[in-house]
C-alpha cells in the first residue's frame, strides 16, 4: 500500500506564519491570547487573532485572505505552481465566515480562494466542526493513497466572529478565566482563528520532481460516537476506535508512538473523554503528549490542520512545545508542561474531536534529515 508524504506546510497563527519563528515562539511557551473587546456580554473577551487581519473588516473577507495567503504558502513550500490542475484541493472550516454573514453558499469561500491563488479547479470543501481540518487533510491521503489524485494541498481555515464567541459562552464551552488543558483548574476553553495546509503527495511523484519530503502521512482514522450535539462520550471509547484505525491503516501499534498531539480543549468533558481514551490505549507511561490551543486559541475548523503542521514539526525537531497554562495536571498522562521536552524516536499521532462526535486521527512518521 502507498504511504503518501508530507512536501509542503504552511501555517498562519496568533503567533506568525513563518514555519521556524512559531514553532520557537510555540516552544518558548508563548500566547497569542489576548482581551479582544466585544460589545456583547460574554464569559471572557479573550481571543486570538491571525496577525495583520483587522477584526473590524467583515469575516468573509477575513477568511478568504487568511486561506488564499496560507494556502499560496502551501504551494510554495513543495515547490508547486498554484495554477497546475493536477494538484487537488481539499479545504475545512467550521462555518467560517457564515454564521455573521450572508454568502451564497457554505463553500464558497474555498472556492474564492482557490481564484484568488490562480488555481483553475474547484476545491472539495468540508464542514466536520473542529475536525474539518483533520478530516481534509484525512480526505486527500485517501485520494493520493487511491490513485485518484497524485498530489492534494489540504488543510483548515477559520476566523474568529462575534456569533462563535457568543455561541461558546451562551453553550458554557468558553472558559471565564483562561486556558489550562488537562489542569485540575480547567474550566473552557478561548476561541483563536488561524489556517493550516499540508501537501499530501504520492511518493513516486514527490522523488520525479526532487522534492523535499517533511514527513510521511502514515495512516488516518476516524469514528463517530453520536454521544450529543458538543458532549463527547464521556467513555473516550470513539477516541480508542479512531486511534486503533489509524494505527491499523498505517500497520503501527500503539508501542510505535513517541508523541501524541491531543485536541486539549480544556474544558472539563472534552480533556476528561479524551484522556480516558489516550489511557486506555497507551496507559500511564505511554508517549508525550502536547496540546497548542492555550498557545493558538481553538481555531474551529483550522485547528486540526494547524495541529498536523505542528505533529510534523515536532518530528523533525524531536521535541514538543510545553501545554500553556498547564500547572497542575489532572491525569496521569505523559503530559508537557513547563517547558518544551525532548522526544526520543517513533511516530507521531494528531488527534481532533470535533462537536458531534466527530473524533479524527492522523499519524505522521519523522524522515531522516
Amino acid at each position: 500500500m502507498v504511504t503518501p508524504v508530507i512536501t509542503g506546510v504552511a501555517w498562519d497563527t496568533p503567533l506568525g506564519r513563518d514555519q521556524e519563528t512559531v514553532w520557537d515562539r510555540l516552544c518558548a511557551g508563548e500566547s497569542g491570547l489576548a482581551d479582544l473587546a466585544s460589545p456583547h456580554r460574554l464569559r471572557n473577551t479573550a481571543a486570538a487573532l491571525a496577525e495583520s487581519l483587522p477584526y473590524a473588516d467583515p469575516a468573509a473577507d477575513r477568511q478568504r485572505a487568511l486561506a488564499a495567503r496560507t494556502l499560496a504558502a502551501a504551494f510554495d513550500d513543495a515547490g508547486l505552481a498554484a495554477s497546475d490542475p493536477e494538484v487537488g484541493l481539499v479545504l475545512g472550516t467550521s462555518f467560517g465566515a457564515s454564521l455573521d454573514e450572508s454568502e451564497p453558499t457554505l463553500h464558497a469561500w474555498a472556492d474564492d480562494a482557490a481564484a484568488d491563488v490562480g488555481h483553475p479547479g474547484r476545491p472539495v470543501c468540508v464542514m466536520t466542526a473542529c475536525s474539518a481540518g483533520s478530516d481534509a487533510i484525512a480526505v486527500a491521503h485517501a485520494l493520493v493513497r487511491s490513485g485518484r489524485r497524485r498530489v492534494c494541498v489540504a488543510g483548515g481555515v477559520d476566523v474568529v466572529t462575534e456569533a462563535k464567541r457568543l455561541g461558546h459562552s451562551a453553550l458554557g464551552t468558553m472558559s471565564p478565566t483562561g486556558s489550562r488543558a488537562f489542569d485540575r483548574a480547567h474550566d473552557g476553553m478561548l476561541l483563536g482563528e488561524g489556517a493550516g495546509f499540508v501537501v499530501v503527495e504520492h511518493p513516486d511523484s514527490a522523488k520525479r520532481r526532487g522534492a523535499r519530503v517533511h514527513a510521511r502521512l502514515r495512516g488516518t482514522g476516524a469514528a463517530n460516537e453520536a454521544a450529543g450535539l458538543t458532549a463527547p462520550d464521556p467513555t473516550g471509547s470513539a477516541v480508542v476506535r479512531a486511534v486503533r484505525r489509524c494505527l491499523a491503516s498505517a500497520g503501527l501499534a500503539p508501542a510505535d508512538v513517541a508523541l501524541v498531539n491531543a485536541h486539549g480543549t480544556g474544558t472539563a468533558l472534552n480533556d476528561a473523554a479524551e484522556a480516558r481514551g489516550l489511557l486506555e490505549l497507551f496507559g500511564a507511561d505511554g508517549p508525550s503528549v502536547f496540546a497548542t490551543k492555550g498557545a493558538f486559541g481553538h481555531s474551529l475548523g483550522a485547528t486540526g490542520a494547524v495541529e498536523a503542521v505542528a505533529t510534523v514539526l515536532a518530528l523533525r525537531h524531536r521535541r514538543i512545545p510545553p501545554i500553556v497554562g498547564l500547572r497542575d495536571p489532572a491525569s496521569p498522562l505523559r503530559l508537557a508542561s513547563g517547558s518544551a521536552r525532548p522526544v526520543g524516536p517513533g511516530a507521531g499521532l494528531s488527534l481532533t474531536l470535533g462537536f458531534g462526535g466527530f473524533n479524527t486521527c492522523l499519524l505522521f512518521e519523522g524522515v531522516m534529515a
